[in-house]
């Protein structure tokens, strides 16, 4: 049982992070090669995937700012996770939040070791790179039109308040961790708390000017594929590093997660193939995004049948969300961050209780667990997490939206959102073509 947190529980029969400090284990140099690549591998999705990903997706006026968001995210975030945010996920202290026995890695040294035999220092750098990307995907719900300061104020403060505590009920020795959660990779941690958290900034902030009457296509769909290629890619680290070992788990984890972005991607495909009369190429890589986002949370406990099934069940539920919450409920969420990350991540959550099931045949579970016997019950805990965080997710990040906006406001001037972001909040073109 070598999953990703908390201290004391290596070889405990639930799945969770674990930085247990064996007294006598040895560096492991595969284990710690691997997690130094997955570390690698997550910042590459953020920095350059996300950014060119999103880039890509918004109007040519307003690229700039979101590859800038981006990267300013990256940066505060890996400040505050290095100050307080690891301790207080990692750190022992309750069933709630750690404590700050962490702080600035106090007590962490170069011979400090967590679960697979890895420094504590490597642990903690590669759940960095998870809490830099989860703020940077809720981007994408208030794009082309949020001030630049007080996203990096809602961001930092959400990291702190939402990111943090959520980490530590599931991956740090938290309440829902002592359920039995099963969440691999972050479909509760990472995708439905940026899903809802989405979801929110956008009800909160209001739709761009002009939506829906005026058609807002993405100005490079080259740049926004290419991102999404490293994605593809770099989630091989998110999912297979998990496993913090380069063992059988990691391999059966990165290849679930291959078979569900594939599958993800030609589902969506299809379906727009048959509804439109044709397939797009941000249709095939926004099913590709669902189909990963979905397997997270259950890539260590399923084998490739139950990854084909969420991939097809992520394609086909995650492309009706999206046409819902933009055509009948006319939320701009603008690049659809709730329909594909936080459905995705919900969907993923629930499924990994069905999947990580012994009576299954083909489709029976594979990972730490070796699959559960008690299908009904294990849903039962899966549902408790989501609808949980949930909850606490949409509850904070309102408050946080409302006290922030209070205090600064939240949206830049029409003038300045009809010019574009880019030279209002700049002064930079993204593209000079003189």
């Amino acid at each position: 049982m070598k999953n990703r947190g908390l201290i004391g529980l290596a070889g405990a029969v639930l799945m969770a992070p674990s930085l247990a400090l064996a007294e006598e284990a040895t560096l492991n140099g595969a284990n710690t090669a691997w997690i130094l690549t997955s570390t690698a591998l997550v910042l590459f999705m953020t920095l350059p995937g996300l950014a060119l990903f999103y880039g890509g997706l918004v109007r040519t006026k307003n690229v700039l700012s979101v590859m800038m968001q981006c990267f300013a995210i990256a940066g505060v975030v890996s400040i505050l996770w290095l100050i307080a945010g690891y301790s207080l996920a990692f750190g022992p202290g309750n069933g709630v939040i750690g404590d700050f026995s962490k702080v600035m890695l106090a007590g962490v040294g170069r011979e400090t070791l967590a679960a697979g035999n890895i420094p504590e220092s490597l642990f903690m750098a590669f759940q960095m790179t998870f809490a830099i990307i989860t703020p940077a995907l809720i981007v994408g719900a208030f794009a082309e039109r949020m001030k630049f300061a007080s996203m990096l104020l809602f961001s930092a403060l959400w990291l702190m308040l939402v990111y943090v505590p959520v980490a530590h009920w599931v991956w740090g020795g938290g309440w829902l961790q002592k359920m039995g959660l099963y969440d691999f990779a972050g479909g509760v941690v990472v995708h439905i708390t940026a899903g809802v958290a989405a979801l929110v900034a956008a009800l909160v902030m209001g739709p761009r000017k002009g939506f829906p009457a005026t058609a807002m296509p993405p100005h490079n769909m080259t740049m926004t594929v290419t991102g999404a290629g490293m994605l593809w890619v770099g989630w091989f680290g998110f999912n297979g590093g998990s496993a913090l070992a380069a063992d059988g788990n990691a391999a059966m984890a990165l290849l679930v997660t291959h078979i569900s972005a594939a599958t993800g991607a030609v589902t969506w495909s299809a379906i727009e193939w048959k509804r439109f009369g044709k397939p797009s190429a941000l249709g095939a890589v926004t099913g590709m995004v669902a189909g990963l986002g979905t397997i997270t949370p259950a890539s260590g406990f399923v084998g490739p049948g139950g990854g084909l099934i969420i991939g097809l069940l992520a394609g086909g539920i995650c492309f009706s969300a999206t046409m819902f919450i933009k055509r009948v409920l006319k939320i701009d969420d603008s690049l659809d961050v709730f329909p594909v990350h936080g459905v995705g991540g919900m969907l993923g959550t629930l499924l990994a209780g069905v999947f990580s099931s012994t009576g299954l045949g083909l489709f029976s579970g594979y990972g730490f667990a070796s699959g559960v016997a008690d299908m009904g019950g294990q849903v039962g805990v899966q549902l408790t997490g989501v609808v949980a965080t949930v909850l606490f997710t949409a509850i904070v990040t309102w408050g946080l939206l409302k006290g922030v906006g209070a205090l600064f406001g939240l949206r830049v001037e029409e003038e300045e959102e009809v010019g574009g972001l880019d030279i209002a909040l700049h002064e930079e073109r993204g593209y000079d073509l003189h």
